[in-house]
């Protein structure tokens, strides 16, 4: 049994650094990824595409796993950074974009979007209780990923 929690995310804020050094950060999947929670492994595996394995979460048997892989584009003129999902690797689809524009006076302007699709080895009975508490950790996770970003260009 298992169950689909799909996740829609979208944030916009600035970041106290020129649009040169935040896009280099972005776009070097290895660095980005060291600000982002929760991550036990980021594996690459070639071509532009990594494999993500996030914590073990839960108690017991209702310990789950978010193993997913994404291939990454990046076009500085455009400010864009795109990834999309690479089935069959894990339990999730994970899709998304970086839209960066110069501020000005030293800062960069953000757009952060990104949808999941988790497939998780739970009955479905429990989709109804769960699935509200799925959809709080993943934004929990991004927005200690945005902070810990801010952080970063902060004490730059």
């Amino acid at each position: 049994m298992s169950i689909t929690v799909a996740i829609e995310i979208q944030r916009e804020f600035t970041l106290d650094g020129d649009y040169d050094a935040v896009f280099e950060l972005l776009a070097d999947v290895p660095r980005s990824v060291s600000y982002f929670p929760k991550v036990h492994e980021l594996t690459d595996l070639g071509d532009n595409t990594y494999r993500w394995e996030m914590e073990k979460v839960g108690v017991d048997k209702y310990s789950i796993q978010t193993v997913y892989a994404c291939r990454y584009e990046a076009d500085r003129d455009r400010g864009v950074i795109e990834w999309t999902p690479v089935r069959g690797e894990g339990n999730g689809l994970v899709g998304g974009r970086w839209d960066l524009h110069d501020a000005g006076e030293g800062q960069t302007a953000l757009t952060f979007q990104t949808e999941a699709e988790l497939n998780l080895p739970l009955p479905g009975l429990l989709k109804m209780a769960i699935s509200p508490v799925i959809k709080h950790e993943f934004n929990s996770f991004v927005d200690t990923y945005i902070d810990n970003l801010k952080n970063a260009f902060r004490s730059a």
